[in-house]
């Protein structure tokens, strides 16, 4: 069977960890991101394929090296022998010293050759994407720029992103194993570059939203952005459930209050607020908010 190093980080990556073991190829060790301190009391925290691996590898290595271009890492990489080096939203970019040591492929969660970089899941529902995906591509020094060597696919009109990221986990777990299964048939494919888009790494200031915009591209920022860093308004006031309605009127204008939500009017169209939460205090339904702050139809929210 094959031996392969894997790299990876959050759970999208543990889970294709979880369907190469359960595969049965040999995993000679694990690359994983130093544990980070996590909440207000910092608390050193694994990431989720450091916890897989110690849970259900127990004699495969792990590996969580602060950068990968200290050539010992390369050398230490060479003698695990692998014939492939399979990466998942590792969160690091791959030396050339690395990349030479074995065939590498990456599954990332694009079809690409959209969404190149940090950010595919968001930014797919962000654009309003029908349907998205995982492309396997074998990688070369550029970011997500390699050839492609299968896809796999999901709509995505309605999703969360959390209900993506752990989909497309499952979905590259699949891929994965196809792909090393059926490797010498594959025919690469080189990516079109005049097609592609790059995405960022999503920042706190992205959840930034006003009335005066869209109600789809309300509906598409909160549904990307939640539950970090969510969806807010400049007073800080957080929109934690949203839908869209079919009503409409005017900006930032409550246009009803139902039993479980409050209608407010967009640019285009209006969105059905369930639940939102002001700074520093609990959440709260947005009736009862309403009602707090003695709103009623007709009035802002803001």
């Amino acid at each position: 069977m094959k031996n392969i190093v894997f790299m990876g980080t959050p759970e999208y990556a543990a889970k294709i960890l979880r369907a190469l073991a359960e595969a049965k190829f040999e995993i000679a060790a694990v690359f994983t991101q130093p544990d980070k301190p996590v909440g207000r009391k910092q608390i050193l925290t694994p990431s989720e394929v450091k916890v897989y691996a110690q849970q259900h590898l127990p004699t495969v290595p792990i590996f969580q090296p602060a950068s990968l271009k200290d050539d010992a890492v390369a050398v230490q990489i060479k003698d695990l022998k692998p014939d492939f080096i399979v990466v998942a939203a590792y969160g690091k970019i791959l030396p050339q010293s690395v990349l030479d040591v074995a065939t590498c492929i990456n599954l990332h969660a694009s079809i690409l050759p959209k969404y190149r970089g940090a950010s595919p899941i968001q930014s797919a529902i962000l654009a309003g994407e029908k349907q998205t995906g995982v492309t396997a591509m074998l990688m070369d020094a550029g970011l997500d720029t390699g050839d492609m060597l299968d896809f796999i696919y999901t709509p995505c009109e309605s999703k969360m992103s959390s209900e993506l990221f752990s989909e497309l986990g499952e979905l590259g777990g699949e891929l994965i194993v196809k792909v090393l299964k059926n490797f010498e048939n594959l025919k690469p494919q080189k990516q079109d570059d005049a097609q592609a888009s790059h995405c960022k790494k999503i920042s706190k200031s992205d959840g930034l939203f006003s009335f005066d915009e869209e109600a789809g591209q309300i509906y598409n920022k909160f549904r990307a952005l939640t539950p970090w860093p969510g969806l807010y308004l400049a007073s800080g006031l957080k929109i934690l459930s949203l839908e869209l309605s079919e009503k409409s009127g005017k900006s930032g204008e409550i246009l009803s209050v139902e039993k479980d939500h409050v209608v407010v009017a967009c640019k285009g169209g209006a969105v059905k607020i369930y639940e939102l939460q002001e700074p520093s205090k609990k959440p709260t339904n947005a009736k009862a908010y309403i009602n707090g702050k003695r709103l009623s139809v007709g009035d802002k929210i803001e």
